[in-house]
């Protein structure tokens, strides 16, 4: 077994690898317009002030969690905890760090055309992809092979996942009080273009992108593909079917290694695009090709790994996992992609105003969810009894689908991370005065990416649904708790409280949304009344003040969202007692996956709806329906980059939360019934 845990590290070693040639080479990338350089600066010096910021604020949260653990479960997991929180800002920050520098380069490439900058803004989201996956696989990695504990990485994952809450929650409260407030003021209320250099918040806007859309998700993907292999690891430590062989622990690691090598070759796929080619088509095509390479290296990994008799039965739930992965992930393109049906039927409602907009937007949200859901109940139904119908047990085969579900995860990031920097790029190439022809490039960059960006979004949520019922099954098995009756009351509040606990955790999102947007706008309009000559493009405007009301808003705001998903489950067990937390956590898988499923998919259909008008159809930019669109994608924006993402965060957090925290639950709970 020490080959195979050598093997998974190298594999994590050569990601991290890989992410470092691939920074070097978007380095190496020329941006020769000074105006295009100097905007590019001013994101770089938004994005790094706020994550010092942010991260300040997450050191102390840290240090106070890890008290707690080293009193309550023992310093092993402490520790643990540090590497997992540790090892998550270094991917995001490495993220932040490239996406920063590559816009510029991004908008430069689009002067020779499409595919030269596809490949620019691809491969800068690929250092993201890779830095993700290799520090994720060589943190668990080596805990594993130091402490032989499947229990000390889960440590690890906890700190992943608490560090992932704080940083999506606050960058989406950062990019959207930005970019609501640069949209309402220029857009709708004076008929700016999108990025218009004239408008105070376009530079917080950008740096918003780059803090929730990069640094954000990236955290959110790496406690999603963490806690998948971890909860798997405890089932092969601890299910009795296994007796003990360390291969069902070591399996998942050695997915994940299998699934950096399928993304790697994916990537080429989308690099070496062409010229006549559609963005989104390239980024969907790798994304087939590294789900099929992966298929194929799966099935000759797990045939030399030596399962016998339940060879099948780990292989097919792995393979169920991964097609679901891409059922739900192209649920997602099919209603939020700008050529298809939803998208084009939501915009042509905007020529009767923002009612129907946000009516027609909401229904297909809704309607969304539906193919979504049948596709996580399939997979967990087909992986279940594709386990047990070989001798695997069926809660062990629901674990392995979500580890093959996110074992492309470098792939899906990177399509993730090139959204917000080919957005980015836009805002480069006006403010650099480029040519409509270069501007309209990056246009189309960017539809795609907004695309890409909702498949990631139904990637993690459907691995989130299957991981935290593997944490669930985890939870149960600590707790002694086999099985839960309706009639108790302590089960049916539990379910009540965790329902609950999503939309909460959505509104408190969204409100430090709106009240930070509302200080927006009137600052903007503040610059626009008191600064001569803004409007007319004769002076500058002060976008150090937008940049630092977004900033100190989201640190403000993330707190008590953070805290309390953390707190309530322990909360919840302690007072109500372990069955009614299996309630509460049961009540909070469902309740979160639909609302991160309508959330997400509502939102990237709005903002491309307002693109689709942008590009042209019903009256184009500044046309009444373009307003109404606007409307739309101003509602959205919250949807799709604050709290819908952050709910698989959230229910993944009080499922691992509860897990740590369970020998604590049983021996201080009041069970008051």
């Amino acid at each position: 077994m020490v080959v195979w845990e050598i093997v998974a590290l190298v594999a994590g070693l050569a990601s991290i690898g890989v992410a470092g040639y691939l920074y070097r080479w978007v380095m190496r990338q020329e941006n020769k317009n000074e105006g295009i350089a100097k905007y590019s600066e001013l994101v770089q010096v938004g994005a790094a002030t706020y994550l010092k910021r942010l991260f300040s604020v997450l050191a102390i949260l840290a240090l106070v969690i890890t008290v707690v653990l080293l009193v309550a479960v023992g310093w092993r997991s402490a520790i643990a905890y540090i590497i997992g929180a540790a090892c998550s800002a270094a991917a995001a920050y490495t993220g932040m760090i490239v996406s920063t520098r590559a816009n510029g380069r991004v908008a430069w490439a689009a002067r020779t055309g499409l595919s030269k900058a596809l490949s620019v803004g691809f491969f800068s989201g690929a250092v993201m992809g890779l830095a993700v996956v290799g520090f994720a696989l060589v943190g668990m990695t080596l805990l594993y092979m130091i402490f032989k504990d499947p229990e000390v990485v889960l440590g690890f994952s906890f700190g992943a996942s608490s560090l992932a809450l704080l940083a999506k929650a606050g960058g989406g409260i950062y990019t959207k009080t930005a970019d609501i407030g640069a949209d309402l003021v220029g857009k709708v209320e004076l008929h700016l273009v999108e990025d218009d250099p004239r408008n105070p918040a376009v530079v917080a806007d950008n740096v918003g992108d780059n803090v929730g859309d990069v640094a954000g998700m990236g955290a959110d993907i790496f406690d999603s593909y963490v806690a998948s292999v971890v909860s798997v690891m405890l089932l092969g430590a601890a299910l009795p079917a296994f007796a003990g062989n360390p291969l069902y622990v070591l399996f998942p690691l050695i997915l994940c290694a299998v699934g950096i090598v399928a993304s790697l070759i994916g990537m080429v796929f989308v690099g070496r695009s062409k010229e006549s080619e559609d963005p989104g088509r390239a980024l969907n095509m790798g994304t087939i090709v590294t789900a099929l390479i992966f298929a194929v290296l799966a099935v000759v990994i797990v045939n030399l790994l030596g399962f016998g008799e339940h060879t099948w039965g780990v292989l097919w739930p792995v393979l169920a996992g991964l097609a679901a992965g891409i059922v739900i992930g192209f649920t997602s393109d099919f209603f939020t992609d700008i050529d298809q049906k939803a998208v084009q039927s939501t915009a042509a409602s905007a020529e009767t105003g923002p009612a129907l907009v946000i009516l027609e937007g909401f229904s297909y949200g809704l309607l969304s969810i539906v193919p979504s859901v049948l596709g996580i109940c399939i997979a967990m139904v087909a992986s279940w009894l594709l386990a047990t119908q070989f001798g695997v047990p069926g809660t062990y085969g629901v674990a392995i689908a979500a580890v093959g579900m996110l074992s492309i995860t470098g792939m899906i990031m990177s399509s993730d991370a090139y959204g917000p920097i080919v957005d980015n790029a836009k805002g480069c190439a006006e403010y650099g005065k480029e040519s409509e022809e270069v501007i309209a490039v990056c246009d189309r960059l960017d539809a795609a990416g907004n695309t890409a960006k909702a498949i990631t979004k139904g990637f993690a949520i459907g691995a989130a649904a299957l991981t935290v019922l593997a944490l669930f099954h985890a939870y149960s098995e600590t707790v002694g708790l086999t099985m839960m009756n309706l009639s108790s009351p302590a089960v049916v509040v539990g379910l009540f409280i965790g329902g609950m606990m999503p939309p909460l955790f959505s509104a408190l999102l969204m409100l430090s949304v709106t009240k930070n947007a509302n200080v927006m706008v009137e600052e903007i309009r503040r610059q626009f009344r008191e600064i001569p000559g803004l409007l007319e493009g004769k002076a500058e405007p002060d976008s150090a003040r937008c940049v630092d009301i977004a900033a100190a808003g989201a640190l403000k705001e993330l707190v008590l969202p953070a805290v309390l998903a953390m707190v309530s489950p322990v909360l919840v067990g302690i007072i109500l007692g372990p069955e009614a937390l299996g309630g509460f956590l049961a009540g909070s898988i469902v309740t979160g996956i639909l609302f991160a499923l309508l959330m997400a998919n509502a939102g990237g259909l709005w903002d491309n709806g307002k693109k689709y008008i942008e590009d042209g159809a019903h009256g184009g930019k500044g046309s009444p329906a373009h307003d109404a669109a606007v409307i739309g994608d101003t509602v959205g924006d919250p949807f799709k980059d604050t709290a819908g993402p952050s709910l698989n965060t959230l229910i993944t957090v009080m499922s691992l939360s509860a897990t740590v925290f369970a020998p604590l639950i049983v021996k201080y709970a009041l069970t008051l019934f």
